[in-house]
């Protein structure tokens, strides 16, 4: 791996070496260095630095760039206002950071963390016997891309599927079973991953309106949750086989959202199940926790309910059984003592944020969470339709997750059908396309919104080759593969003697890039970030090629070096598509 100093940090060493030269009590003062309209870089630091020094900012500014050596990186600075510095670079500067980025295809000189820790991703959560549906994308979307992207960075990642595979609705379910056995299947024992999964949706429904309506069968039910608890053995069989099905059909579902979902990864609510009465032994005698009616509750001074009275955090209900808050704590203690991670990431439906509030200050109370080891919850908002209501069915019930993913893939692959012809595309790279195109553009759609935002579900956009969408992204990529297969024998080179034009040096400087927003992008669990420094890469390229020819150059040389250039551009893009979780076709 070789990493690649950027552009913006030589230029940044350079103003620091300058302003401590100026004003020794200048030194380590951060010169406020960003990207300008008007220059290729402005710093703006020295208003402040002048303003403590009691100086002239303008005059102050004047001195530094008497410091400052021009020539190999720095082509030219002015002063500019108040005292803003415009710096503009070399073009030979920018033609060799290319070219460094371009003889590291693996990481495109993208440095590893300083200080890489142990991150745990808690996401992908769905409910065993239950089918997914759309209110499952975006966990599933975004923890996959945070995983790609701390991953990059040289964090260890511990991948966790928190799935909701313990509790109540299991004695209910299996009761229901033990009562109707020819429910489950219509006879038909072979079924099984999105079929198997369908019956057992309609059985749990089934299950749950004879448990609202019937006592004496919510005593029967709750009864076999007490079965399970014990591991009473044909109790535990009959729920082994729920989550053994269930598992199956996770699997073909994630496999259709492109997404590596591992076993052992899977670890659900029963996989805390030995630790629960520690921790609330632990939680009670260290004061944290305290009996309320019978409950062990922990309570919070800032959190009431409409009453005016505290709103607890119920750790065990007074009937003895453990809720969600005894196995998100029991999760805690694991994740932080015995896989060391130093974080704690939840990616999780922004309304449970009050019970992750409340379960991350007890966690915090106990001396399991401290400034050393952190947890966060990534709060993502809500799929909304083309109404600007929560995406539904014309039924009102939630769209299937499968059915949304079909439905993306044929429009994708209608899309591609129609350049197939044009492209020499085979029936084979048409089927495969589609589902790239039509994954990627679902995956890029909920990724280019910050997490915390809801967002509209509309395919028609989606699938559109215009615009901010992976279609646009993907289609830049295939066309600079198109170039390259046409180039012959002239090979990507760099001439860093050559001279650049305004879009080759755009271009060029925004590649230089890359290694800030990927770090930026991790450092805040923020892959909108990315996806947005991909959409202006694609349409730098874009104008890029309204403006400079690279097959009909001017020179052999210019032509090597604009191969070079767009060479590395389709490099950055595969590498920060796939670290968002999408494809990029070769032809498109």
């Amino acid at each position: 791996m070789t990493s690649v100093t950027s552009l913006t940090d030589l230029v940044h060493q350079r103003l620091s070496d300058a302003l401590a030269s100026t004003l020794p009590e200048a030194d380590g003062v951060d010169p406020l260095l960003r990207r300008s309209d008007r220059a290729d870089f402005q710093a703006n630091g020295i208003l402040a630095l002048a303003k403590k020094a009691k100086a002239n900012p303008r005059e102050l500014a004047t001195q530094v760039v008497s410091h400052i050596t021009t020539g190999e990186v720095i082509q030219d600075v002015e002063v500019s206002g108040p005292g803003f510095l415009n710096i503009t670079i070399t073009d030979r500067a920018i033609t060799e950071n290319l070219a460094a980025r371009h003889a590291d295809p693996a990481r495109l000189g993208v440095p590893l963390a300083e200080h890489p820790g142990t991150t745990v991703i808690d996401y992908a959560q769905p409910n065993v016997a239950k089918e997914m549906h759309v209110g499952h994308l975006r966990s599933a979307v975004i923890g996959d891309a945070l995983v790609q992207l701390l991953e990059f960075t040289g964090e260890s990642v511990v991948r966790r599927h928190h799935i909701g595979d313990w509790g109540t609705q299991f004695g209910m379910l299996i009761q229901y079973l033990d009562e109707h056995p020819g429910e489950l299947d219509h006879g038909d024992a072979q079924v099984t991953g999105e079929e198997a999964m369908s019956n057992l949706d309609r059985l749990y429904k089934a299950a749950r309106k004879l448990f609202d309506s019937d006592e004496e069968f919510k005593t029967r039910a709750r009864r076999r949750v007490v079965d399970l608890q014990a591991g009473e053995p044909k109790t535990l069989a009959a729920w082994q086989k729920f989550v053994d099905e269930s598992k199956i059909y996770f699997f073909s579902v994630f496999e259709k959202l492109d997404m590596e979902i591992r076993d052992p990864d899977i670890v659900g609510e029963s996989g805390y199940n030995d630790m629960l009465d520690e921790t609330c032994r632990l939680l009670e005698e260290s004061g944290v926790a305290e009996i309320s009616d019978g409950a062990l509750c922990v309570f919070f001074d800032d959190i009431k309910g409409p009453d005016g009275n505290r709103t607890p955090l119920i750790v065990r209900k007074s009937d003895g059984g453990y809720g969600y808050a005894a196995t998100d704590l029991s999760a805690i203690r694991d994740r932080v003592f015995n896989l060391k991670a130093n974080s704690l990431l939840y990616v999780v439906d922004v309304r449970q944020s009050l019970h992750f509030k409340m379960v991350f200050e007890t966690a915090r109370r106990a001396g399991w969470l401290n400034d050393d080891v952190t947890a966060f919850q990534l709060a993502f908002g809500t799929i909304l339709g083309k109404d600007g209501k929560p995406f539904k069915t014309r039924e009102g019930v939630s769209v299937k997750l499968e059915d949304l993913l079909d439905e993306a893939v044929q429009r994708a692959t209608a899309v591609v059908r129609e350049k197939a012809e044009k492209m020499g595309l085979t029936e084979e790279e048409i089927v495969e396309n589609g589902r790239y195109v039509g994954i990627g553009a679902v995956k890029y759609a909920d990724l280019s919104t910050s997490a915390v935002r809801d967002y509209k579900f509309d395919l028609d956009q989606m699938v559109s080759l215009s615009g901010d969408t992976s279609v646009y992204l993907q289609y830049a990529y295939a066309r600079i593969q198109s170039i390259l297969r046409k180039a012959g024998e002239a090979r990507p080179l760099a001439h860093p003697e050559l001279e650049l034009t305004g879009a080759e040096r755009a271009l060029g400087l925004h590649l230089d890039q890359f290694s800030e927003v990927v770090a930026d992008a991790a450092k805040e669990y923020a892959p909108h970030k990315l996806t947005a420094y991909l959409y202006q890469l694609a349409s730098l390229l874009t104008t890029f090629y309204d403006q400079c020819p690279v097959l009909m150059a001017d020179t052999a040389e210019q032509k090597e070096n604009r191969l070079l250039l767009v060479d590395l551009t389709a490099r950055t893009l595969h590498r920060g598509m796939a670290l968002l979780g999408i494809r990029t076709p070769e032809k498109l």
